[in-house]
C-alpha cells in the first residue's frame, strides 16, 4: 500500500496496553500527520491522551479481529508493540490485506529463538558470547559439568523478559537446577524445551534501539535498563524496572564500533539470509573489555526504554515509521534532543511472581503538569473512573532535565505521589553513571607490554595533571606571610610578615570527613564536601582561640578520577576562602584495593595562630556560675552521624534522588550534603574584643560529649532544649530511625554547630556583633555548679524531641 501524502492524516492502530505502548501513544499523537490513534486494548491512560481511543476488547493474540477492526476502521498503519504478535507473524496478516505495519515479518524469528538468533551472529561473525545450543537435557547438563567458566542459561523461546537465568555466584548446583526447571520440568512451558547456554559475559549493559528500512539504519541514543526486581542488581529478572539516557560509558566512539562491526553486519545478514528486517531492532550490548558484544536481539521498542528514549527523540515518529516499512529511512533524520532521561518503574507487590491485581491507584495533583515529567501507565485500568492495577509493572514516572541528578530527583519527586498497595520500585536507578566509574570503549585491546605503575592504577601523570590544575585554586587562598607552591614539598610561613612580631603561640588540628564522603560519590557531587573538610580542622582550631592561617590536606582514592579530584579541590579552596586561610598543599595518593573501588577518604591538618597578647581558649579559670551558654546555629548534620544517617535512609527505603521529607525543595541526598558551617568570620570579631570564655565545636559526641571538653572541674553545662527549634531533619532522622533522644543529643549536633561560653553581662554585645556578621546566636543554657561524679552537660526538657 502508497504512503499517504503529508496532507492526509492517518489512522493508527497501536497493538498493546503496557508503558511501551502509552509512549508510542503519546509520542505519535504530537505528530501533524496522525488523526487517530486506536489503542488495542490500551491501559487506564492511553485513552486519554489527545486523539487517542482505547479497543478494551481487542488483544494482541487475536490475529483476525484485528485484522477485521483494521479494515473497517480504514486503518493507515499499524504498530506492533509486543514481541509475541510479532514473533507470531502478524505483520503477514496485515499486509497480505493491503494494511501497512510496522515491524518485521520472517526477521521477527531474531527474538523468537534465542538459539537461531546465537547461530545466525555465528555465521555472520557478530561479536557475541561462546555458547552451545541444545535440545536434549542430559547433554545440556553434561556440557554444563564440563565448562570451566561461568555460565548463562537462555530458555529459546519467549518468556516475557524471564527466561534468562543469571548465576547469582560461580554455582553449578544453581545451575543444574535452572536447567532442569527450564528443560524438566518446563518452567518458561514450550519456550524452554530447547537452551542455549553461553559464557556470562562482564562488563555493562548498553540497549541500543534502531530504526531499520532493510538497509539504512538509525539508532536513538543508548541507554541502560535495570533488569532485576532490587537495588544493588539483586533478585530476579523482570521486564526491567528503570532505566537512564544517554549513559556515560556510549562515547561516540563505541557507538560508532556498535555500528560497525554488530548493527551494520546484523541488517546485512538478514538481508542476505531473504528476512529483512523493517521496524525497531533492538539489541542488547554487554560493553567488556574485550569489546562490545551482542547478549540478545529484540524486534520491537524496549520496555522501559522507549518511556525513556522517546522523550530525548526530536522528529515525528510516525514519519519515521512510514519511512522504515516504505524503504526511505535515508531520507529521514532522526534526532535526539539534549539532557538526560530517567525513568522509575512502580511494580505491584510480589511481582516477578504472583501478584494482586485490582488495588486502587492514587495520583497526587502535584505530580501532573511538571515540566519534562510524564506519568506513563503499564498494568493500570480505569473503570467508573477508578484507576486500578492490572499489571506486574504497574506504572512508571519519567523526567528529562538538563543533568542525571535533576532528572533524577524529578522522577523519583513524581514517584512519591503514586500510591497503590504493595507498591514496589528501585531506589538506585541509573547508580552506574553516578558511580562515575565505567568500563571505557577504547580500552579494548590488550596490549602486550611490560607492566609499569599505571598498569598497577597508580598513574602519575594523572597526578601532575590534578597538580596543575590545582594550582589556582591554591594560589586564590594565599595570605600574608604564607609561601608554598602546590608540587612542592612543603610551604613555610613568616610569622612576622603575616603579623605575629614577637613569637604567637601555634594551634594545629588533624581530622577528615567520614562517611558524608560516601553520599557525596552516591550522588556524584563533590563540590561541597571540600568545604566540610575544612570546617572541621578550621572550627576545631578556633575553639583555641586561633586564627587558622595554614591548610594541608590529604586525598586517598582507589584510582584517581580528574574531574572528581578537581571538584573536591574546589570545595577545600571554597572553604579556605570562607576560613581566611590559605591552602598550602597536599597530597593525593591512590592506592588500589585498599579502598573500595568509587571511593576516597578525606583528611587535613589546619595550623593557626594566636596574636600577640591573646590567652588560648579556654578560660578555664574565668568561667563561674551564671556564665551563658550561646549555641551557633547549623546548617545541619554537619560532617557528624553519616553512617547512622546512611542507615536511616537505607531501612526507610527512601530514594536519594527523592525530594527530602524535612526540605521538599531539595533531594535527600542534595539535603544532607549541605556544607558545613565556617564559623571563622564570626568568632575571630567576638576574640578581637575578649567577648569569649570558651567555645566548643559541636562534633561527634553531640553537646553532651563536647561541650564538658572546655569547663573546668567544678562547673557544668545546663542546656534547655526546649531554648531553640530542633531542625526538620534530626526530627524525621529521630523518628524514622527510632532513635532514643539520648542518643540523638550524643551523635548529632541537634541544629547547633557552635557553643559559647560568655559572661551575663557580655551576652548583648555578642549577639549583636554575630547577627551582624549574619550568624544567628540562641541562649541555650548556662553553667552551674558540679559535683564530683556528676556529668558535664545535662539536657533539660530532653522531651521535646518526641514532640
Amino acid at each position: 500500500m502508497a504512503a499517504k501524502t503529508e496532507k492526509e492524516s492517518l489512522r493508527i492502530l497501536l497493538i498493546g496496553g503496557g508503558g511501551r505502548e502509552h509512549a508510542l501513544a503519546w509520542k505519535l499523537s504530537q505528530s501533524t500527520r496522525v488523526k487517530t490513534i486506536f489503542c488495542a486494548p490500551g491501559n487506564g491512560a492511553t485513552g486519554k491522551l489527545c486523539k487517542a481511543f482505547n479497543v478494551p476488547d481487542l488483544f494482541p493474540d487475536q490475529h483476525a479481529d484485528l485484522l477485521v477492526f483494521a479494515t473497517e476502521s480504514n486503518i493507515d498503519l499499524v504498530v506492533v508493540g509486543p514481541e509475541v504478535p510479532l514473533v507470531a507473524g502478524i505483520v503477514d496478516v496485515f499486509e497480505s490485506h493491503g494494511i501497512q505495519c510496522f515491524g518485521p515479518k520472517a526477521a521477527a524469528r531474531m527474538e523468537g529463538s534465542k538459539t537461531f538468533a546465537k547461530d545466525f551472529m555465528a555465521r555472520h561473525h557478530i561479536p557475541t558470547a561462546r555458547y552451545r545450543n541444545f535440545s536434549d537435557y542430559a547433554e545440556a547438563r553434561k556440557h554444563l559439568e564440563s565448562v570451566d567458566y561461568r555460565v548463562v542459561l537462555k530458555a529459546d523461546g519467549l518468556a516475557a523478559g524471564k527466561g534468562v537465568i543469571l548465576p547469582s555466584s560461580d554455582s553449578r548446583q544453581q545451575m543444574y537446577d535452572a536447567l532442569r526447571a527450564t528443560m524438566v520440568d518446563e518452567q518458561f512451558g514450550s519456550a524452554g524445551r530447547e537452551v542455549v547456554i553461553e559464557e556470562y559475559l562482564e562488563g555493562q549493559e548498553l540497549s541500543f534501539l534502531s530504526f531499520v528500512d532493510g538497509y539504512t539504519i538509525k539508532s536513538l541514543v543508548p541507554a541502560q535498563d535495570h533488569k532485576q526486581i532490587f537495588d544493588n542488581d539483586r533478585g530476579p529478572n523482570t521486564g526491567g524496572m528503570g532505566c537512564y539516557a544517554p549513559t556515560p560509558i556510549a562515547s561516540e566512539k563505541l557507538v560508532e564500533e556498535v555500528h560497525r562491526t554488530i548493527l551494520q553486519p546484523t541488517i546485512d545478514g538478514m538481508r542476505k539470509e531473504r528476512m529483512p528486517f523493517e521496524g525497531l531492532l533492538f539489541t542488547g550490548i554487554m560493553v567488556t573489555k574485550a569489546g562490545p558484544k551482542v547478549l540478545e536481539y529484540n524486534v520491537r521498542f524496549g520496555d522501559p526504554e522507549t518511556q525513556t528514549l522517546l522523550p530525548l527523540m526530536d522528529g515525528d515518529l510516525a514519519e519515521i515509521m512510514l519511512a522504515c516499512t516504505n524503504g526511505y529511512l535515508d531520507t529521514i533524520d532522526v534526532k535526539c534532543k539534549p539532557g538526560i532521561c530517567v525513568t522509575v518503574v512502580a511494580a505491584a507487590g510480589g511481582y516477578p511472581g504472583s501478584y494482586n491485581k485490582g488495588d486502587t491507584i492514587t495520583i497526587d495533583a502535584e505530580a501532573y503538569g511538571v515540566q519534562d515529567t510524564h506519568i506513563f501507565h503499564a498494568g493500570t485500568s480505569l473503570a467508573s473512573d477508578v484507576l486500578r492495577t492490572a499489571g506486574g509493572r504497574v506504572i512508571s514516572a519519567t523526567a528529562v532535565a538538563p543533568d542525571l541528578e535533576t532528572a533524577l530527583l524529578k522522577a523519583y519527586n513524581t514517584m512519591s505521589k503514586i500510591h497503590f498497595e504493595g507498591m514496589h520500585y528501585r531506589k538506585d536507578i541509573a547508580h552506574r553513571a553516578l558511580s562515575h566509574h565505567s568500563i571505557s570503549a577504547s580500552n579494548h585491546e590488550r596490549p602486550e607490554v611490560p607492566l609499569t605503575y599505571a598498569s598497577a592504577g597508580v598513574s602519575i601523570d594523572a597526578g601532575t595533571e590534578l597538580v596543575n590544575r590545582i594550582k589556582s585554586l591554591a594560589v586564590s587562598t594565599r595570605q600574608f606571610g604564607t609561601k608554598s607552591t602546590l608540587g612542592g614539598f612543603g610551604g613555610q610561613v613568616d610569622l612576622a610578615a603575616a603579623g605575629y612580631e614577637q613569637s604567637p603561640i601555634i594551634s594545629s588540628g588533624v581530622d577528615g570527613v567520614g562517611t558524608k564522603s560516601r553520599l557525596a560519590i552516591r550522588m556524584n557531587k563533590h563540590d561541597t564536601i571540600g568545604i566540610d573538610l575544612v570546617a572541621m580542622v578550621a572550627n576545631d582550631i578556633l575553639t583555641e582561640g586561633a586564627e587558622p592561617l595554614w591548610l594541608m590536606d590529604t586525598i586517598n582514592l582507589h584510582k584517581l578520577d580528574m574531574e572528581i579530584g578537581v571538584s573536591i579541590v574546589e570545595g577545600v579552596a571554597n572553604g579556605c576562602i570562607q576560613a581566611n586561610c590559605n591552602l598550602a598543599g597536599g597530597e593525593t595518593a591512590e592506592l588500589g584495593d585498599i579502598i573500595k573501588e568509587n571511593h576516597y577518604i578525606l583528611d587535613a591538618s589546619c595550623s593557626g595562630a594566636l596574636r600577640k597578647g591573646r590567652k588560648p581558649l579556654p578560660w578555664k579559670d574565668d568561667m563561674k556560675k551564671g556564665d551563658v551558654l550561646l549555641g551557633l546555629t547549623s546548617s545541619g548534620p554537619h560532617s557528624n552521624g553519616y553512617s547512622l544517617i546512611q542507615k536511616i535512609i537505607e531501612r526507610s527505603e527512601l530514594p536519594y534522588f527523592s525530594p527530602a521529607p524535612w526540605e521538599p525543595s531539595t533531594s535527600v541526598g542534595l539535603s544532607l550534603l549541605t556544607p558545613t558551617k565556617i564559623y571563622v568570620a564570626s568568632l575571630l570579631a567576638l576574640f578581637e574584643k575578649d567577648l569569649v570564655k570558651g567555645a566548643a565545636h559541636i562534633t561527634g559526641g553531640g553537646l553532651v560529649e563536647n561541650v564538658p571538653r572546655i569547663l573546668p572541674k567544678g562547673l557544668r553545662a545546663e542546656v534547655e532544649a526546649k531554648s531553640w527549634n530542633v531542625p526538620e531533619v534530626f526530627r524525621w532522622l529521630k523518628k524514622e530511625g527510632n532513635v532514643e533522644k539520648e542518643e540523638m543529643a550524643r551523635v548529632f549536633n541537634m541544629g547547633i554547630g557552635m557553643v559559647l561560653i560568655v559572661a551575663e553581662g557580655h551576652v548583648s554585645e555578642v549577639t549583636k556583633i554575630l547577627e551582624e556578621k549574619g550568624e544567628k546566636a540562641v541562649r541555650v543554657g548556662g553553667l552551674v555548679g558540679r559535683e564530683e561524679g556528676e556529668v558535664g552537660c545535662v539536657i533539660q526538657d530532653i522531651e521535646v524531641w518526641d514532640q
